[in-house]
C-alpha cells in the first residue's frame, strides 16, 4: 500500500473540507475547496466554517493509517500478516524504523493545522457578524482539540501560522517557528477550553454537537496530561527544549487537582449524558450515538453525500471510516465441507456487512498478552465479550449456497448460525490438536474431541488468525437477506470521546495526589465502570441472552489501593483499540515498561508457537517526527530544518 504525504504549509488555508450552513438540528454539508479571506465576514460563512470543523474529524478518526499510529507498537497491538511498512515501522520491534517519512502521524499534522486556521477565522469574525458566544465556543473547542492532539504527538507546535499567534492567516507562508509545550497549553489549549466550557450549552446545538460536558472532559484531560509533562517522572526529553515549569508558577500537583475537580464537576453535572447500562449496549451498532458518546466523526448509510463516502465500496482512504478493517483477519478463508467424508470445500463464513465480520485487511492484531492478561477475567467482566469477535458463525446461505448442512471439525454437522471457529477463553484441559499448515479448516485451526467447531486457544493466536474487533465492527440495516455491502467504508460513527472517560481521568488524578471528594476516591470512581462491566444482558459470542449481575464480584476484585498501572489496565479494558493507547502510555511515560515486550505466534497458517518479541522504545520516540512533507515545503536552510525536527529523527 502506498503512503501519501500531505505537504501542509502552515500558512495555507483549508485544502478540502465539507461545509455549509447549519439547519436547526443537523449539519448540512457542501463541498468547498478553500475559504477565501472574506468568507468568514458573513453569517453564512461563519456557520459554514463551523460545520467544516465537524467534518474534519472524518479525516483523522476512522482513517486507518492514523489509527495505526495510535495503536501499533503499544501493548494493545502489533503488526499482522498482511502489514506493510505503515504498520511494521510503527511497531518498533525490529522489522522497520519509524522516521519522518514513515510515521503516519502526518495525517494529524496535515489535517489539524488547516482546521485550526479555520477555527481562528471564525473566532476573529463571528462576533462582528452577530454570531452567538455559544457558536463561537464551538470553534474555540475545536481549535483547542486540534492543538491538544498536536502537542501530545509532536511536542511544541506553531501558534503563529503566518499572521500572529492564534490569528487567522490568509496567505501562504513557508517559514515556521515552533512554540514550547507550556506555551501551547497556556496560550491556546487552556484558554480556549475554559471559554468553551463556560459558553457551550449543556445540550448540543445539533445532534452530535459539542457541549459543556465535552469541553470539561478535554479540559480535565489536558490538565492531567500537562501535569504529567511538568512532573516528567522518567526524564523523557521534550522539544523545543523548555524548562519543565509553568509560566504561571503552578506545579504538577495544582494541575492534577484541576483535572480531578473539572472531571468530577462534569460527572456531577452531566446534562443529557450518562453511562449505558451495559458495556454491550455501549458498543452495539443499533445503539450508536447513545447517551455515553460525547463526540464522534459521523457517517450514515442514508446518503453518500452526508456519509462522506461511497455506500458500496471503500478505497481505503479518508473520509471513509475504515480503521477496523486493519484488525480484521481474513476469516473468509475458513472452509467447511459439503460431504461427510471431508470433501467438497465451501466457504462457510462469507464476507458480510455485520458487526462480527466486515472487510478483512489483516494489518494489525492483538497480542497474546492482551487476551491472557488485559482481559484475564472473562467470567465476571463483560468487556472481553463486548470487545472481540471470538466465534465465527456459518452464514453460507446469504452467499447463495443452498446446503442445509455442512461438515466441519471432526467431520461433524454444522448448520447456518452454528459456530465454525471459536477462539477459546482459556487453555483447555485437553490440549488442542493442531494440524500442520492450513489443515482442513484452511486457516490452521485445531480441534477438540466431540466439537464441531474448529478452535484456537489463547496461546495459539497468531499474526494471521486472531479474534476480530466486534465493538467497532460494521453495522448496517440495508443488508436484506444477503451479505450487504461489506466492502464499503463503515456507515457507523467513529466514537471519539465518552462520558465514561471522566471517571478514569478523575481516578488517575486522584492516584497522582489530588484531594478527593466524598464518594469519589480513585477506587470508587473506577468501581463505577467495573460495576457496569459486571452487568450482562447478552452473551455476545454465545449469541444468547445472559441476565447476570457480577458487579459485586467485579468491585470486590478491585485493589484496595489503586496505582497507575491499574488505571492503565482499566483504560485498556474500557477503550481497547479505540485509538487511546499510545497517548495513554506516552502521557504516563509507561510505554517502554508496558509495551516493551509481547508474545504472538507467527504469520503463517498453522503456526501456534508463541514467540516473545522486544521493542526498542527510546525516550525520543515519546514524540513523533515532524512529517517530511512539512519540512520539504518550508523555505528554510538544511540546518534550520534539522533544528525544527524532533531530536532522534534527523
Amino acid at each position: 500500500m502506498k503512503r501519501f504525504h500531505i505537504k501542509a504549509f502552515l500558512g495555507t488555508l483549508v485544502l478540502t473540507v465539507l461545509m455549509a450552513a447549519c439547519s436547526e438540528d443537523i449539519l448540512v454539508e457542501q463541498p468547498r475547496s478553500i475559504f477565501e479571506p472574506g468568507f468568514f465576514k458573513t453569517e453564512k460563512g461563519v456557520q459554514g466554517g463551523i460545520t467544516s470543523l465537524y467534518a474534519h474529524l472524518r479525516y483523522i478518526y476512522g482513517q486507518a493509517y492514523y489509527y495505526n499510529s495510535t495503536q501499533t507498537g503499544t501493548d494493545e497491538a502489533t503488526w499482522a500478516q498482511s502489514a506493510d511498512g505503515n504498520f511494521k515501522d510503527a511497531d518498533l520491534s525490529g522489522v522497520g524504523t519509524l522516521s519522518s517519512t514513515s510515521s503516519r502521524s502526518d495525517v494529524l499534522w496535515g489535517t489539524a493545522f488547516s482546521n485550526i486556521n479555520t477555527a481562528s477565522g471564525i473566532i476573529e469574525n463571528a462576533e462582528n457578524v452577530g454570531i452567538s458566544a455559544a457558536l463561537i465556543a464551538e470553534a474555540r473547542f475545536f481549535r483547542a482539540f486540534d492543538y491538544f492532539l498536536l502537542v501530545q504527538t509532536f511536542g511544541g507546535v506553531p501558534l503563529d501560522l503566518g499572521s500572529g499567534e492564534l490569528k487567522f492567516n490568509t496567505s501562504p507562508v513557508r517559514t515556521s517557528v515552533r512554540n514550547t509545550v507550556p506555551e501551547v497549553y497556556t496560550k491556546a489549549i487552556f484558554p480556549d477550553l475554559l471559554k468553551a466550557a463556560t459558553d457551550l450549552p449543556e445540550v448540543g446545538r445539533v445532534t452530535g454537537g459539542v457541549t459543556k460536558t465535552l469541553a470539561r472532559l478535554y479540559l480535565a484531560k489536558a490538565y492531567l496530561t500537562y501535569a504529567w509533562w511538568l512532573e516528567n517522572p522518567k526524564n523523557i526529553p521534550t522539544f523545543p527544549e523548555a524548562a519543565r515549569t509553568d509560566p504561571d508558577g503552578k506545579n504538577a500537583q495544582y494541575y492534577y487537582q484541576q483535572a480531578y475537580d473539572v472531571a468530577t464537576t462534569a460527572i456531577d453535572n452531566p446534562g443529557p449524558f450518562k453511562l449505558q447500562p451495559t458495556f454491550y449496549d455501549l458498543n452495539l451498532g443499533s445503539n450508536d450515538r447513545n447517551s455515553e458518546i460525547l463526540l464522534y466523526a459521523d457517517h450514515t448509510e442514508a446518503s453518500e453525500k452526508y456519509n462522506g463516502g461511497s455506500l458500496t465500496f471503500g478505497g481505503g482512504g479518508a473520509p471513509d471510516n475504515f480503521a477496523v478493517w486493519m484488525m480484521t483477519w481474513n476469516y473468509t478463508e475458513l472452509r467447511s465441507y459439503s460431504k461427510s467424508d471431508g470433501t467438497g470445500a465451501i466457504s462457510s463464513v462469507q464476507r458480510e456487512a455485520e458487526q462480527h465480520l466486515g472487510r478483512p485487511w489483516t494489518r494489525m492484531c492483538p497480542t497474546i498478552n492482551v487476551i491472557e492478561k488485559t482481559f484475564a477475567d472473562k467470567t465476571n467482566d463483560s468487556r472481553y465479550d463486548g470487545t472481540f469477535t471470538t466465534v465465527y458463525r456459518g452464514n453460507w446461505p446469504k452467499g447463495g449456497v443452498t446446503n442445509a448442512v455442512l461438515y466441519n471439525a471432526n467431520n461433524l454437522e454444522v448448520r447456518p448460525g452454528d459456530a465454525i471457529l471459536t477462539f477459546l477463553d482459556s487453555e483447555p484441559a485437553t490440549p488442542v490438536t493442531y494440524t500442520s499448515g492450513a489443515g482442513k479448516s484452511n486457516i490452521g485451526a485445531g480441534t477438540l474431541p466431540g466439537r464441531a467447531d474448529y478452535v484456537i486457544s489463547p496461546r495459539g493466536i497468531s499474526r494471521i488468525v486472531y479474534p476480530g474487533l466486534w465493538k467497532m465492527g460494521t453495522y448496517r440495516t440495508d443488508n436484506g437477506t444477503g451479505l450487504g455491502q461489506p466492502n464499503a467504508g463503515l456507515t457507523r460513527p467513529y466514537n471519539i470521546a465518552k462520558f465514561s472517560e471522566l471517571y478514569l481521568i478523575a481516578a488517575e488524578a486522584a492516584v497522582k495526589g489530588a484531594t478527593t471528594k466524598a464518594g469519589k476516591s480513585a477506587r470508587e470512581l473506577v468501581n463505577v465502570l467495573r460495576a457496569r462491566a459486571g452487568k450482562w444482558r447478552w452473551d455476545n459470542n454465545g449469541n444468547k441472552a445472559k441476565a447476570e449481575d457480577r458487579s459485586a464480584e467485579m468491585m470486590a476484585a478491585t485493589p484496595t489501593t489503586i496505582d497507575i498501572d491499574f488505571i492503565l489496565a482499566e483504560r485498556s479494558r474500557e477503550f481497547y483499540a479505540e485509538g487511546y493507547r499510545w497517548f495513554d502510555l506516552a502521557r504516563t511515560q509507561k510505554w517502554a515498561e508496558l509495551a516493551g515486550s509481547f508474545e504472538i505466534c507467527g504469520p503463517t497458517k498453522g503456526d501456534h508457537t508463541p514467540v516473545k518479541y522486544t521493542r526498542d522504545i527510546q525516550p525520543f520516540h515519546y514524540l513523533r517526527p515532524i512529517p517530511q512533507g512539512q519540512l520539504d515545503g518550508m523555505e528554510l536552510t538544511a540546518d534550520e530544518k534539522k533544528a525544527y525536527q524532533n531530536p532522534g529523527y534527523n
